[in-house]
């Protein structure tokens, strides 16, 4: 069976269809639409009406071409923004995995990797404008090295606000992705200086609040399996206090005494 892109030309089934690409007109014209959407977003994000900007920002993502990584990453980044505002913090973070993705689809994170020099803005919760650019088809293909110095500038955006969402979001799991986010963060010097500070703030205060979640999670586990084991052996008149753990202190295993 086949079916029939925007353009007329029939497409198979079996073909992907991130692999289909318009015809240089259609996709100025569908990235001009994205565009004037995203304009609209922004302007409700300006106005605090974020649910609205959420709204407009979809829009621009159904009008995008689904190829164009770059523009969906700063797409699905604006929206984490959004969601941070009205702290949906599981929506924030699942957005801003979904435009850190994108970008690595494009070029791999690379540790270290600096930020172009005099780059200015808030990484935290500012919106990007998404260039508007034109190149040539071949250029196109390319990924030169000013676009790889907006896609860090965009990953550092994402990275942020994926960590402030784990953050917030709190458990264990969570909280030690939001250090891995930060850790990345503190390696990208040129972030700004208030963006720096939050880094900082942030790997100081996360190690004891990592520690503790673990502690409770450890401890909520064990208080359902020996919760389980109790109802096993509740039968044979028996119940986990009847075993005690013992650590050997030479070889530093445990063995189980019954009592």
């Amino acid at each position: 069976m086949a079916r029939s892109t925007r353009d007329g030309e029939e497409a198979s089934e079996s073909e992907s269809p991130a692999a289909t690409r318009f015809a240089p007109e259609e996709e100025a014209a569908l990235l001009s639409e994205s565009n004037a959407q995203k304009t609209s977003a922004n302007k409700f994000f300006s106005s605090e009406q974020y649910s609205q900007a959420i709204g407009e920002y979809d829009k621009a993502l159904s009008s995008c071409p689904n190829y164009l990584e770059y523009e969906i990453a700063v797409l699905k980044s604006n929206i984490a923004a959004c969601h941070l505002k009205l702290e949906d913090w599981k929506a924030a973070i699942e957005s801003a995995t979904s435009a850190l993705d994108a970008l690595h689809r494009l070029v791999p994170a690379e540790s270290g990797k600096d930020l172009k020099d005099g780059e200015h803005g808030e990484v935290g919760d500012g919106i990007v404008e998404i260039e508007g650019e034109e190149v040539d088809e071949l250029k196109k293909l390319e990924i030169s090295d000013q676009r790889k110095d907006d896609i860090q500038r965009i990953r550092a955006k994402a990275l942020m606000r994926r960590a402030r969402g784990k953050s917030e979001l709190g458990g264990w799991g969570n909280l030690q992705g939001a250090e891995d986010d930060y850790k990345a963060l503190s390696q990208i010097s040129t972030l700004p200086p208030q963006d720096k500070k939050i880094v900082q703030k942030a790997l100081a205060g996360l190690p004891p609040r990592i520690d503790e979640a673990k502690q409770k999670e450890m401890g909520d586990m064990m208080g359902k399996l020996k919760e389980l084991g109790n109802g096993i052996l509740k039968p044979f008149g028996l119940s986990t206090d009847n075993f005690n753990m013992v650590k050997d202190e030479k070889t530093g295993g445990y063995s189980m005494n019954f009592n």
